[in-house]
């Protein structure tokens, strides 16, 4: 099977692989939302990302990836479990997913052939400890929309139907990615995505070329062209694991607690979770970027990504929530 192209290959889109990155550094930021043209990369952007991280350790035969024989849930069975490495799940969810699908139902194969009442599970469990990635997230059917943001908020997954009574953990980073012309996302959903990105195509020819020769090398000749990348790859791994392990030794001071509530409350941003992801994001862009202390710096780089999803919108101002995030950033952080 051939491998995902190379994290480190992908040319430009460097919001949207920073965004990523600090998701993986630290997932309660909240997951990613890519916003911007067809064909910019960003599915291929989470399963690169994906493929490049350290693996997880599960237990072998588990449906909801738990790390040890003590988190299986009741309703599994499995004779002598054992903790194995496995890559970071990514699982798919289709637009026309049914509620059973992604959460799981009777097993219908079981019941009639053994009359067993037993649990299928679904899309949520395979999600768990991974990425949960929506295309077209903006066209997705509302009844699935109230099972996601139930379970984003909880981190648990809660099937009660079919005299079935079922709890097991679903806790994955969120990636949706659409088109904003094919309609608008829901304003409960959209405040669940931690950051926010738009991404849109190259608009010069050499970056273009550039991306042409680079996905013609990987369809062509794919060993060569995953050998060459191996490394870059590798040392964006390093400094993820780094990032990771440096995390909870960057404590906030007053001043940038201060500077986060100041700037969100600038520009207006709708309750406290702004300033919480904010925060998040702001540490891990220190993490990443291996430095002692969180600073002006790392607030001004994530501010765009971490608050112009949660603005409200000004009729009056053409330029777009980025650009006022950015005002507001130089008047504030000064």
């Amino acid at each position: 099977m051939t491998q995902p192209f190379p994290f480190s290959a992908i040319v430009g889109q460097d919001e949207m692989k920073l965004a990523m990155i600090l998701t993986a550094i630290d997932p309660a930021i909240g997951g990613v939302l890519a916003f911007g043209d067809r064909g910019t990369g960003k599915s291929t952007a989470v399963r690169a990302l994906a493929a490049l991280l350290p693996p997880i350790r599960k237990v072998a035969g588990c449906p909801v990836n738990s790390a040890s024989p003590a988190e299986v849930p009741d309703w599994v069975h499995l004779d002598k479990p054992k903790v194995v490495e496995a890559p970071t799940p990514v699982v798919d969810l289709p637009l026309g997913a049914t509620e059973d699908r992604v959460t799981g139902a009777l097993d219908i194969e079981k019941a009639l052939t053994l009359g067993e009442k037993a649990f299928e599970p679904g899309l949520l469990a395979r999600a768990n400890r991974g990425y949960l990635y929506i295309d077209e997230v903006n066209l997705l059917e509302d009844h699935v929309v109230d099972l996601l943001l139930d379970v984003a908020q909880s981190g648990e997954n809660v099937v009660e139907r079919e005299g079935l009574s079922i709890r097991h953990p679903a806790r994955f980073v969120l990636v949706g990615s659409g088109n904003p012309e094919e309609g608008e996302l829901r304003p409960q959903l959209l405040d669940r995505f931690g950051l926010s990105v738009e991404v849109t195509s190259p608009r010069d020819v050499k970056t273009r070329v550039e991306v042409i020769r680079r996905r013609d090398a990987f369809e062509r000749d794919n060993s060569a062209f995953m050998l060459r990348w191996q490394a870059e790859d590798a040392a964006i791994r390093e400094r993820i694991t780094a990032g990771r392990k440096a995390l909870a030794e960057l404590e906030a001071t007053d001043r940038t607690l201060t500077d986060v509530a100041e700037l969100c409350l600038a520009l207006g941003a709708d309750g406290l979770r702004g300033e919480l992801t904010l925060l998040k994001a702001a540490r891990a862009y220190a993490a990443w970027r291996d430095d002692t202390a969180i600073t002006r710096t790392h607030i001004r780089g994530v501010a765009g990504m971490a608050l112009r999803h949660r603005l409200r919108r000004d009729p009056l101002d053409e330029a777009g929530s980025g650009a006022r995030v950015a005002r507001v950033v130089d008047e504030v952080l000064v």
